[in-house]
């Protein structure tokens, strides 16, 4: 039997921060109290006034996409056109002619909103495929040789020959440009991810997978990674109708659910989340629907009946009203008990009303939510009102009205969508755009570390109590304290450092920092 002492911290119990010390045994916490009162272990961490919190969940990721933003083309700075072919021609000359995939541009965030052509693609890549993924991943700017490659694109809904794809059009392009990485590349971009992650505090990563999005080969490799070496957690979930194949697929890959990115619409930015009534910047349409009621009916039943966790995504009110339609109906043909055991689960879920959160609440339906889109779109004069007009583009998010009315929220990043940073995904949802939609910070952080263990089954992790998995991380003492004991995140946008990260018991990350002797 191995303990280690933890001593001298500011540890999260009870909801409480207290100076204390946590002992820990084989994986497990054993003891919690006072520094006077800390029995004896082999090991001996000082803390000396460092943070001692759960460690974070975060609710929804994709880990090959993330890691090849890290590594490669990073989009989120470019501002023109201009921006956007300068780096692809850089890009273009560091890679030496392979395929640039690149991710993150923006064009609300420009003053001038004029798009590379897939024409200037091709010039400024030197005829190379090039895929560049919008903010979102709901839409791309596609070079023509990327479209050349990608057969019968031009006859899927959201083609277009001057190269910002979206719609079925955009899972094809995407489908090729993706399918030009190796293995090598992949498993290097998802270790990538897994190592930023636990160092900013991450021990578990729900892994959004599905045909449109990554694939099985891409899915095995990363649960396969996660379990061969000293890394983060990965819950994988799998997006396919069970109709589809989808239940085998997960069997096959060994995931948790049938749940995560099955779209049933698109997304607010690229104009493809399914709305009641017509985008307000563009009237001539209302977005997407890939799922009607009686594929999500028919998704939840058979789910439910293989004992599987289900879910899907969905932002658009009117994709909203499809769901809730489905979750009624098969709450009438199998019973409402049988749907709450299972917890199925809402990625997104944007636009609700009183009405729909209520049908949420009386399933069991918990919702992975992302407050960095509010923190990036919300407010009167973000990218929600542009595209929805005030009335609707201010009432997105309604974290706290789910809230109090017990839908559980597990907080998460979309990475790549935004970053790998859960501090300020704590941060976003207290100060929400909206302020009446705002979360206190306790309710916030226990929807990042808590929630998200929860969400699948395990009701022991996120808490730092005797009896407990040892899965926690360290944040560094040097930064101010609020009045409470928490971190202050409000007084600047700077967040602790981390400098440990464990799982279990199992370090995956340590700057070095503690000084840890043997007793």
């Amino acid at each position: 039997m191995s303990t280690t002492l933890l001593r001298g911290g500011r540890v999260l119990h009870d909801g409480e921060i207290l100076h204390a010390s946590v002992l820990e045994t084989d994986g497990m916490l054993a003891w919690v109290g006072l520094d006077s009162d800390a029995p004896r272990a082999d090991t001996v961490v000082h803390l000396d006034g460092s943070w001692l919190l759960p460690a974070f969940v975060d609710g929804h990721v994709h880990a090959t996409d993330t890691g090849l933003v890290l590594t490669g083309l990073d989009l989120s700075t470019a501002r023109s056109k201009a921006d956007v072919l300068e780096a692809v021609s850089r890009r273009t000359r560091e890679l030496r002619g392979a395929p640039v995939l690149g991710h993150g541009w923006d064009e609300t965030t420009w003053w001038v909103r004029e798009l590379p052509t897939a024409a200037e693609l091709d010039r400024a890549a030197y005829g190379s495929l090039v895929y560049l993924s919008r903010v979102d991943v709901h839409s791309a700017l596609a070079s023509g040789a990327l479209l050349a490659s990608t057969r019968g694109v031009e006859l899927l809904e959201g083609y277009a020959a001057h190269g910002w794809i979206s719609r079925q059009a955009h899972h094809a392009v995407r489908s090729t440009a993706l399918g030009s990485l190796t293995a090598g590349q992949r498993a290097d971009a998802q270790l990538v991810t897994m190592r930023t992650a636990a160092s900013r505090g991450i021990a578990v990563l729900h892994e959004m997978a599905g045909p449109e999005i990554s694939g099985t080969e891409d899915t095995a490799a990363l649960i396969a990674l996660a379990r061969e070496r000293s890394l983060p957690d990965v819950v994988a979930y799998w997006g396919e109708v069970a109709a589809g194949g989808g239940l085998e697929v997960l069997q096959e890959l060994g995931g948790h659910g049938l749940a995560g990115d099955l779209f049933v619409d698109g997304a607010i930015g690229s104009r493809t989340a399914c709305l009641r009534s017509p985008y307000a910047d563009a009237g001539h349409t209302s977005g997407a629907l890939y799922l009607d009621a009686a594929a999500v009916t028919d998704h939840l039943t058979r789910s439910t009946e293989a004992g599987v966790q289900a879910g899907f995504h969905v932002i658009g009110d009117a994709a909203m009203d499809v769901v809730v339609t489905g979750l009624r109906r098969a709450a009438e043909m199998l019973g409402a008990g049988r749907l709450r055991a299972l917890r199925h689960r809402l990625e997104h879920a944007e636009m609700l009303d009183a009405d729909q959160i209520d049908v949420l609440a009386d399933l069991g339906v918990l919702t992975s939510v992302q407050p960095a889109f509010d923190a990036a779109w919300g407010g009167e004069r973000g990218m929600y009102v542009e595209r929805l007009g005030p009335g609707r583009g201010t009432r997105l998010n309604p974290y706290a009205d789910l809230h109090a009315a017990g839908v559980a929220l597990v907080l998460g990043s979309d990475s790549p969508v935004t970053p790998l940073d859960p501090w300020g995904g704590v941060r976003a949802a207290v100060h929400h755009h909206t302020s009446a939609q705002s979360l206190d910070l306790r309710t916030a952080f226990d929807a990042h570390t808590r929630a998200g263990h929860a969400a699948v089954g395990d009701e022991r992790s996120g808490r730092l109590v005797v009896g407990a998995p040892a899965t926690y991380a360290v944040w560094g003492a040097d930064f101010p304290t609020d009045e409470s004991g928490w971190p202050d995140l409000f007084g600047g946008h700077r967040v602790p450092t981390c400098l440990r990260t464990v799982l279990r018991g199992t370090t995956v990350h340590d700057t070095g920092a503690l000084e840890e002797v043997a007793a």
